[in-house]
């Protein structure tokens, strides 16, 4: 059985709350210094890679409104499979410039269905 679209923008706007609050605060130098907080953002970033991705499954025509989605799915690739060369500067940028303008599309989506 297929999950409804709208179950994976749900995830992964939690997912985003998640990671605007474990952030909150923060800067780069203490997330750097933070084993737990950086392993907490990252696999908050995994579950939105990895709803987006069911989402462009399931539903193509809404998964192609989500902006940068390939970017997104292939960003969460590398954090599982390249574990050992996760760059946390990116991380970190992803998450203080690119995380924003997500949560407000997936806001957006979520209401509109």
């Amino acid at each position: 059985m297929r999950r409804d679209a709208r179950v994976y923008l749900w995830d992964a706007l939690q997912a985003a709350d998640l990671l605007s609050e474990f952030s909150k605060g923060e800067d780069f130098v203490s997330y750097q210094s933070d084993a737990k907080l950086r392993s907490a953002v990252e696999r908050q970033l995994e579950i939105i890679g990895e709803a987006l991705n069911q989402l462009s499954k399931v539903n193509t025509e809404l998964a192609a409104q989500v902006p940068d989605l390939g970017r997104i799915v292939a960003f969460r690739n590398i954090l599982i499979h390249g574990y050992a060369t996760v760059d946390d500067a990116l991380v970190w940028q992803v998450l203080t410039e690119r995380l924003p303008v997500l949560t407000n599309v997936l806001r957006r989506l979520l209401a509109a269905q």
